[in-house]
């Protein structure tokens, strides 16, 4: 019977874990919820001001202090994960992408991190150099807390601290899916052409002065886009990650009561067995 009581604790055990799981996942999709509409509601304004600096490119000058192409020596990476764990290969994907850049693409150059995200400066800070981490981004997520790392990016570069700067993060295209993105911060990307671009604009007061506050909303907008993306894409992945182990878990349990049921009865056929035999024994 001592295999019974073992098979019952593990049958208790995994129920337990079972409802954690479960209302992990509820709790995750909750989150997911706000966070996808979020980032949807975001897109609108994120694309019209993509739209309207692709009819500005034009007028950007090379010795604009954020276009400036210099010699890459230093290169500054923003690793994006999350503050828990919990939630499959989110944040290791981020690891692998990070550590790629820093000893594989960018490996003649002096390579620095900032970290958004308690996971990801674990676990940098134990092989890499990390200027900076920012753990309490998540817990009051908004335009103005976003906007002073942006700011502090930007005087790096313009300092000549770095000479580029990247940004990794998960993209969220769906719950099930995220997908890892190395996009370039500074200096800003040549505006590739778009057909927005035959758009008639009167410009006020002048297309030099638009440009002048427009790189740095877009620089924020753009570092701000990408903390979102990866929070939702965070919820996804617990979401679902929790919905495999709950699967998984229920499937454990099964297998489990099978195993006692069957464990049960062979105890149960046994000692009838011995009844009988000890009966036939004493008719002899």
């Amino acid at each position: 019977m001592a295999n019974l009581k073992e098979i019952r604790n593990r049958i208790s055990s995994v129920s337990s874990t079972m409802q954690i799981t479960s209302a992990m996942k509820m709790v995750s999709a909750a989150k997911l919820k706000k966070a996808q509409d979020a980032i949807t509601a975001m897109r609108p304004y994120s694309n019209k001001l993509t739209e309207i600096l692709q009819s500005l490119s034009s007028s950007i000058d090379s010795d604009n202090k954020y276009a400036q192409k210099r010699k890459v020596k230093k290169v500054l990476i923003v690793s994006i994960t999350s503050n828990r764990g919990l939630c499959g290969g989110f944040n290791s994907n981020i690891f692998k992408k990070s550590t790629e850049l820093a000893n594989s693409v960018y490996n003649d150059t002096d390579v620095s991190f900032v970290a958004i995200g308690k996971k990801g400066n674990d676990f940098l800070q134990k092989s890499y150099n990390v200027e900076s981490n920012h753990i309490d981004i998540f817990d009051n997520l908004n335009m103005e807390s976003v906007s002073l790392i942006a700011e502090s990016l930007m005087q790096m570069f313009v300092n000549e601290d770095f000479d580029k700067i990247d940004i990794v993060y998960n993209k969220f295209k769906n719950a099930a899916t995220q997908v890892v993105v190395n996009e370039q911060f500074l200096p800003i990307s040549d505006v590739e052409d778009d057909s927005n671009n035959n758009l008639d604009y009167i410009f006020e007061p002048s297309k030099k002065e638009i440009i002048e506050e427009l790189i740095p909303k877009s620089l924020k907008n753009q570092l701000f886009k990408a903390i979102r993306d990866s929070w939702a894409s965070e919820h996804g992945a617990r979401m679902t990650a929790m919905h495999k182990a709950t699967d998984n878990a229920t499937e454990l349990r099964d297998q489990l009561k099978l195993a006692y049921n069957q464990a049960r009865q062979a105890a149960i056929t046994n000692e009838i067995l011995e009844i009988v035999g000890g009966a036939e024994a004493l008719n002899n």
